[in-house]
């Protein structure tokens, strides 16, 4: 792991390098790097591929106390993450969190391709009745220590109305322990993870897909075609908000696409890329 020190806290990442584009992925609530692993290992061998650990959870570095852990200022983060990286003309793509939305309009100078795969979007925030659950426990005192003491049990984090509703496969436990660790032994990321919980503010989506519309670069919307938690139709309505948006839909996947059916969202996202140019770069004179 690669490690940055950005204003709200240090930021994990990490990076394959190499001289191909910036393909930048970026995880949702309660994950880390490691759901993009599949993706990563089918992308490599020609783009420079980057994730970094946003304070959304799953971190392993606590933030700063004061820091802005909204959606919004997740986002801010993220953007401040690319500029310190000098990461340019990237392909940015989301899962199950909205936060690449919110760089439209606003602090996207760095974004040449947008990819929207199964995430948060318009009126459905939170999403599901993981996410309310999560925003109703999140003020009530205890209440999030004690829902995570269900992902101890793996007969509970496969039900439905758990992470076993975010993927048409099982995950493997292993991974849910590696996500779930830091929140269940330090209080450091609980309070990130509440804070962000806190600030939700149901018009977030619906505010920020008003600047899709100014949007002028490649847009690719890939939804797993089973999601029950983020309805399809909410992915075919973003794509229409993009003036330059694709959609596509990932057979045999639910929200986590990536887990569910990498190679497919591999072979979309190649395609993508291939069909929609980077801009010419100028060649050193002299």
């Amino acid at each position: 792991m690669h490690e940055i020190e950005l204003s709200a806290g240090i930021v994990e990442y990490t990076d394959t390098g190499g001289s191909g584009e910036t393909v930048v992925l970026v995880h949702g609530l309660g994950f880390d790097e490691s759901v993009w692993q599949a993706v990563v290992d089918g992308l490599r061998a020609d783009f420079r591929v980057v994730v970094p650990v946003l304070p959304m959870g799953s971190h392993r570095r606590p933030m700063r106390p004061d820091a802005d852990l909204s959606a919004q200022g997740v986002a801010n983060l993220l953007a401040e993450f690319l500029e310190r990286l000098d990461l340019r003309d990237v392909t940015l793509v989301q899962n199950d969190a909205g936060t690449a939305q919110l760089l439209v309009g606003v602090r996207d100078e760095r974004v040449h391709r947008l990819v929207l795969t199964s995430c948060e979007a318009l009126e459905n925030y939170p999403p599901g009745v993981q996410g309310r659950t999560l925003q109703v426990l999140s003020r009530v005192p205890g209440g999030i220590f004690l829902l995570l003491q269900s992902f101890r049990m793996p007969l509970l984090v496969r039900l439905p109305n758990s992470l076993g509703g975010m993927a048409r496969h099982p995950i493997p436990y292993e991974l849910v322990r590696r996500w779930y660790g830091p929140l269940l032994t330090d209080k450091r990321i609980r309070r990130d993870f509440a804070a962000f919980l806190r600030s939700t503010r149901k018009d977030t989506y619906l505010r920020a897909a008003e600047r899709l519309r100014g949007f002028q670069g490649p847009a690719l919307v890939a939804w797993g075609a089973e999601d029950r938690m983020m309805p399809p139709e909410t992915g075919r309505r973003l794509a229409a908000l993009l003036p330059r948006g694709e959609y596509v839909e990932i057979p045999d996947a639910r929200t986590l696409v990536q887990l569910d059916n990498p190679d497919a969202l591999c072979a979309e996202l190649r395609r993508f890329i291939k069909e929609s140019p980077g801009p010419r770069r100028q060649e050193p004179t002299g």
